[in-house]
């Protein structure tokens, strides 16, 4: 079970990475922006689309990496006073009231807009030679669909944690320990060869 729970880690972890890079785009637009409207008076037609779609995506796809790492927002000053029995079953019912509804709602729908957009060839109106947004609007079901795997894993990792009385690891919870290990090997790697050679130079001394 933990194998597949981690697999599904790594296919949200794998998105959010490789969608993190608009922010960088998005950075350098907003710049190019702002030094081309004050500097040189000459605005662009294309930052505000480029923009919006950038940070959109940002948005969409990161939201089941954020997921995965629990990262997202919660009422801490109260969650981290229960017992983990108590977290879990809250936060089950909460999955299946109220997250996997919206997530089969936000593929349903985006699916119906993605579609309608795909037909329409639809564009940009925010300038007269907007960019096609089509391709931006089928992230929307796509984001839907990656919510909803990671919340089907969270929601495995919340009966796990009913019936054990313990959180179950994360991907992250696991690559944390690999490198507290790797830190912990090397520093003894390096108490060993400082004692061999304290034992050599002793050695020579004598």
């Amino acid at each position: 079970m933990n194998r597949l729970l981690f697999l599904i880690d790594e296919v949200s972890t794998w998105v959010g990475k490789a969608f993190s890079w608009c922010i960088l785009l998005l950075t350098f637009v907003v710049c190019y922006e702002v030094v081309s409207r004050y500097v040189f008076g000459a605005p662009t037609s294309w930052a505000y689309d480029t923009s919006y779609i950038l940070y959109g995506s940002l948005f969409m796809m990161c939201g089941a990496y954020l997921l995965s790492r629990n990262g997202h927002v919660r009422g801490d000053f109260l969650y981290r006073t229960w017992k983990p029995r108590t977290q879990a079953g809250i936060d089950l019912l909460l999955y299946v009231t109220c997250f996997v509804p919206a997530a089969l709602t936000l593929i349903y729908s985006g699916y119906g807009f993605a579609k309608m957009s795909w037909i329409m060839n639809e564009h940009s109106s925010f300038t007269p030679d907007g960019p096609p947004i089509y391709p931006f609007k089928t992230l929307i079901p796509v984001a839907g669909a990656l919510l909803l795997l990671q919340g089907i894993a969270e929601m495995a990792r919340c009966m796990i944690c009913l019936r054990t009385g313990a959180w179950p690891q994360r991907l992250h919870d696991v690559e944390e320990l690999e490198q507290i290990m790797l830190q912990q090997h090397a520093i003894q790697d390096d108490a060993d060869r400082f004692a061999h050679e304290h034992a050599e130079t002793s050695g020579g001394l004598r």
